[in-house]
C-alpha cells in the first residue's frame, strides 16, 4: 500500500453487474488524524468516494454521481481496530447511459454504509 493512499484494493471480482472487492484501509492516513483525534473513524464522504473509485476502476470509466437516492451511514469504521473492509456494488447500465448503483461497505457481515444512486460517465 502506498503510504499516502487511504486504501488499497486487495482483491476484486466482477461478474454480471456485480463487483465484490476486499479493501485494506491505511490506518495511518492523514485524513484519519483529524477525524477524530484519539478515535479515528473513516469519514462518510470517504466511504462514498471509495465506492465511486472501486466502480470507476473496475469499469475503467470516469464517473460522476448524478443522484443519490439513499445514503445510509450505519456503523463506524475505525481502521485502527479493523482496517479490512469489503465492498459489494451492483450496477445496471440503462439506455440513457446512466449507471444505477446499489452498494454497501461491510466489516465482516456488518453493513457500515449503503448507497443507492445514479452515476454518469464523464469524458
Amino acid at each position: 500500500m502506498l503510504r499516502d493512499s487511504l486504501y488499497h484494493i486487495e482483491s476484486t471480482s466482477h461478474h454480471d453487474g456485480n463487483i465484490i472487492a476486499a479493501l485494506k484501509i491505511n490506518a495511518q492516513h492523514d485524513i484519519l488524524k483529524g477525524h477524530f483525534p484519539g478515535q479515528p473513524v473513516l469519514p462518510g464522504a470517504c466511504m462514498l468516494q471509495i465506492t465511486k473509485e472501486v466502480l470507476e476502476q473496475t469499469l475503467k470509466l470516469n464517473l460522476r454521481l448524478k443522484k443519490a437516492d439513499h445514503l445510509k451511514f450505519i456503523q463506524l469504521i475505525n481502521p485502527a481496530v479493523n482496517n479490512l473492509i469489503n465492498i459489494n456494488i451492483n450496477y445496471k447500465l440503462t439506455n440513457d447511459s446512466l449507471y444505477h448503483v446499489t452498494g454497501a461497505l461491510y466489516l465482516g457481515e456488518t453493513a457500515c454504509f449503503k448507497l443507492k444512486g445514479v452515476f454518469i460517465s464523464q469524458p
